[in-house]
């Protein structure tokens, strides 16, 4: 089964938005393995961000993404990588489609709510930051044979 990284960012824990967000995942058929809510650390956040180091706004972003818990996670499930991605919807919620977490509740690009993997590589490099194995649960829901031939 394939793994991405979901994290919802200081905007989405300060807005309530925490429980939408496993609503809509649990509801797509997607298995939560990891969870924790936490409050990030400026060196795991510039090592998450590394891709942006060189962007103007790489330094806001690391101060955000510390500046009020996150709620990181883990999911499992048959291309969920790129499922998320469409759950999330576009990093711009003023052009994320409606029914995306982004486009239902986003306001602006600064403030998107959510993170998610762009990709399976991308997803295990942030799996790996964020959790070590110990604090990934391996369990079949009951449901998994109504969504899987």
């Amino acid at each position: 089964m394939e793994r991405t990284f979901i994290m919802v960012k200081p905007d989405g824990v300060q807005r309530g938005l925490v429980g939408e967000v496993i609503r809509r995942f649990e509801t797509k058929g997607f298995t939560l393995i990891g969870l924790k809510l936490m409050q990030v650390s400026k060196e795991l956040a510039e090592e998450h961000y590394d891709v942006h180091k060189e962007r103007p706004f790489f330094g806001g972003l690391v101060e955000f993404i510390g500046s009020s818990p996150v709620v990181a996670m883990v999911w499992e499930g048959d291309g969920v990588v790129a499922a998320a991605r469409n759950v999330i919807g576009a990093t711009n919620p003023l052009t994320a489609a409606p029914g995306t977490i982004r486009g239902d509740y986003g306001v602006s690009i600064g403030r998107n709510l959510i993170h998610g993997s762009d990709a399976i590589e991308t997803a295990q490099r942030e799996i790996s930051l964020w959790f070590n194995e110990k604090e990934l649960a391996s369990w079949q829901p009951t449901i998994t044979p109504w969504l899987y031939e």
